[in-house]
């Protein structure tokens, strides 16, 4: 729906009535669905990669994704801060700053990742290096890289418009964003790889269309079906950084922590050979896979809290941490089952053998139980970002990557390759329990300050966006129009 002004009124924020159950449901179910979508494209270039035989290849995109996923977290730190500040700017009824404000996120997302993208091509071959790639593997590592960092600023921009049709709570068109750059990657893949012969150059190749995709589609809806950017304001445009700086910097923070962990278990797990690299390289991208409904959560349920916030109503945003939870282990409890029974399958389209088996079986049996930790973990980390502290999230998630991860994972490299992922999965799990107790606590501490009549503002670590001279804040019951009651979707 479009976050255009109405005859009755400003248009309500969805989320401050109806079951949050179902908002939970309908905006991680779509959510979802983008998201592995974006995960897929990946997915799908091992995958076919796989297809070749060839264990350095394999290899090289394992590490190759390493530094692809300090990108990703980077970008989805970004939107994090991007959904937070205009999902609570919705919420409060000032649609011209939310307008504004979607201008300002884009032209500064597109700065950052015009930066971090090109300025990383000067830094690949130490990076490699230090990830523990050798020989032909860190070559072919690097010729897919030299290719692919270039196109984060479109990557950062499609993710961005994608984190905008959220904070309004249209799930779908979302979803349609991210989902249409898989299709082109599923489509692409064996043509350019193996129609046309490319191998790893035709994967690169088809990433770069995906992403161009991805970022035309999520423009489209953004300014033609919702109209949700307003004019450029240079003149706001600190004002707006420093709003979206108070959630997104905390956030970057935070989800760098998780590739920081990772390329410590990549080089751990590296020593013990290509084989190795490639089955961990498997399982790091099938997990948001299989999981994409407990990744989508960080996403999904932060505009939930974020307009119930913005609407003073302290007693939502506690019932909608709970469902979220409960959405979360209903949804492990099923992807654990299904990899449990389709682990022979996976190992053989695949064409895993030997070490690399060994550790895809060891995760599917047994280790995907870990993430009834590492989601709560991701609604922890959303509702510390969405209700004004951010910077409990980088605490977690940074404790998470290191002292919940390499005194574990060295620990477990004694014992081999499958020792450093047990060891991994240990530690997120303290850390994931502990985030939830932290978590639950704010949240309750947070209803008791809702009052019959009037709620009293909260305590926030990260103000909401600055109002511009001409907006009025509206009252959440003040709405009107159709979307008043509707749900997402």
């Amino acid at each position: 729906m479009p976050i255009a002004e109405t005859t009755g009124g400003v248009e309500r924020a969805r989320f401050v009535s109806g079951s949050l159950l179902r908002h939970v449901c309908v905006m991680a179910g779509t959510g979802a669905i983008g998201l592995i979508a974006v995960f897929a494209v990946d997915l799908i270039n091992l995958f076919y990669i796989s297809l070749l035989g060839e264990k350095a290849t394999a290899a090289a995109v394992g590490f190759a994704g390493v530094v692809g996923f300090f990108h990703a977290s980077l970008c989805i730190g970004l939107t994090i801060g991007i959904a937070a500040v205009v999902s609570r700017t919705v919420g409060a009824g000032r649609t011209e700053d939310a307008r504004r404000i979607g201008t300002s996120s884009l032209v500064l997302m597109t700065a950052v990742s015009v930066v971090v993208g090109t300025g990383t091509a000067f830094f690949l071959h130490p990076a490699l290096q230090a990830l523990g790639a050798e020989g032909e593997t860190a070559r072919l590592a690097q010729r897919y890289l030299s290719v692919t960092v270039h196109t984060l600023p479109l990557l950062g921009i499609g993710m961005a418009t994608s984190a905008l049709l959220r904070s309004i709570g249209d799930a779908r068109r979302a979803m349609t964003v991210t989902l249409a750059a898989a299709f082109v990657t599923a489509v692409l893949d064996p043509i350019l790889i193996f129609g046309f012969g490319l191998g790893l150059d035709g994967a690169a190749i088809s990433a770069v269309v995906s992403r161009m995709v991805l970022a035309a589609i999520g423009l489209h809806g953004v300014m033609v079906k919702h109209r949700m950017l307003g004019r450029f304001d240079a003149r706001q445009l600190a004002g707006d950084a420093r709003a979206l700086g108070t959630v997104a910097g905390p956030a970057v923070l935070t989800n760098l922590a998780t590739p920081v962990g990772a390329a410590f278990v990549t080089h751990a797990v590296a020593q013990f050979g290509p084989s190795a690299v490639a089955g961990a390289a498997t399982i790091d991208r099938l997990t948001p896979v299989a999981f994409g409904l407990v990744y989508a959560l960080s996403g999904a349920v932060g505009p939930i809290l974020a307009q119930n916030l913005g609407a003073g109503q302290y007693r939502r945003v506690q019932e909608g941490l709970r469902d979220s939870l409960l959405f979360m282990v209903a949804s492990v409890a099923v992807a654990w089952l299904v990899l449990a029974l389709g682990q022979g399958v996976l190992i053989r389209a695949f064409s895993a053998d030997g070490l690399a088996a060994e550790l895809i079986s060891l995760f599917c049996s047994w280790l995907a139980a870990s993430f009834f930790f590492a989601g709560g973990l991701f609604v922890a980390n959303a509702s510390f970002n969405n209700l004004g502290h951010p910077l409990l999230s980088t605490v977690f998630n940074w404790g998470r990557a290191t002292l919940g991860t390499i005194p574990f994972a060295w620990w477990g490299s004694h014992y081999g390759a499958a020792g450093v992922l047990i060891g991994q999965a240990v530690g997120s799990s303290i850390f994931g329990l502990l985030a939830v107790v932290v978590a639950f606590r704010l949240a309750a501490k947070l209803a008791r300050q809702e009052a019959p009549d009037a709620a009293p503002a909260p305590v926030l670590d990260a103000p909401v966006a600055p109002t511009s001279a001409l907006a009025t804040p509206q009252p959440a019951g003040a709405a009107t129009g159709p979307a008043a009651s509707a749900a997402a979707p």
